[in-house]
């Protein structure tokens, strides 16, 4: 079953640093620079919500030496698309790809603390990952369609299953087409290449064959960046269209997008997270100065 998320930053972990838990965002970040890891503010309004995805005190090790995430909780709103924004290298793929375990195919890994999906360890002993990971769609940076046709693409996860009945793999391949926006665009081609789709294109059918498993997140890492603007306005369309059907957790270095898109938004810096609220609240009150000097352009 889903739990209520945590309401604010005293239901986080306690601060390294008293100093800095009794005056939030007064030297955040040097703390941070110390190795100390602060707990994040927690904006009330996310105590309504219902979580789907629950991260609980989640660190990761590319090595012994690297650590690429520290103490990390917060829960993902169900139904709802969640933006993590940061710098580069703060550790926002590195937290999404641990999501579908996707980072276990690295070698020398580790990590500590625990990932629910739905209330189900996702790093707990006998976890199937093959099966966890159809319960995740994913979404990456470039567009990676299979080297065969489109209507193969988007039913390539009910064939792997082992579904044959042509109907069936219709219904989806129109339901997910038309949900990722490009049915009316590709309904006379399905046969053929999706190698030859615009890249735009592309990634919309990457989303349709991720839809068309019925995930129970959609994990999105910087899904337009190598797209133009024109593409990128359809893919942010989209995304707001699968709002409501789908959790999302999308991955994005555009704070504009971020704006645009999401319901919540959380901030990381170095591996932490340090604010995490509604996406209107974070982006004109931020609770943080660290978060404000960000989104602000002062520094990242």
């Amino acid at each position: 079953m889903s739990q209520a998320l945590p309401t604010s930053a005293t239901d986080a972990p306690a601060l390294a640093s008293p100093a800095v838990a009794r005056q939030p965002g007064l030297g955040l970040l040097e703390a941070i620079a110390r190795g100390e890891t602060p707990a994040p503010y927690i904006h009330q309004r996310l105590q309504t919500e219902r979580a789907v995805l629950e991260i609980d005190d989640f660190s990761f090790w590319y090595n012994t030496d690297a650590q690429a995430l520290h103490e990390i909780s917060m829960n993902v709103p169900e139904g709802k698309v969640t933006a993590l924004i940061g710098p580069s290298g703060c550790g926002k793929s590195t937290l999404l790809r641990s999501v579908n375990r996707l980072n276990d195919l690295i070698a020398g890994v580790r990590q500590t603390g625990d990932m629910r999906l739905g209330g189900e360890s996702i790093y707990g002993p006998g976890v199937d990952v093959i099966e966890l990971r159809k319960r995740l769609g994913m979404v990456f940076q470039k567009s990676n369609p299979f080297p065969i046709s489109i209507y193969e693409n988007v039913v390539y996860s009910l064939r792997i299953d082992g579904e044959r009945r042509k109907r069936v793999l219709d219904e989806v391949c129109e339901r997910s087409l038309r949900g990722a926006a490009l049915w009316d665009e590709v309904k006379d081609r399905l046969r053929d290449l999706a190698l030859g789709l615009s890249g735009g294109q592309q990634q919309r059918l990457c989303i349709a064959r991720a839809i068309a498993a019925e995930p129970e997140v959609l994990l999105m890492d910087e899904p337009c960046s190598a797209l133009d603007p024109i593409a990128t306005s359809k893919i942010e369309d989209l995304i707001d269209h699968l709002r409501g059907e789908y959790t999302i957790l999308i991955v994005t270095h555009n704070m504009q997008q971020a704006s645009r898109t999401s319901d919540y938004t959380a901030f990381m810096y170095l591996g932490r997270l340090i604010e995490y609220g509604a996406t209107q609240d974070l982006f004109t009150k931020p609770r943080l100065d660290p978060t404000e000097d960000y989104i602000t352009g002062r520094f990242g």
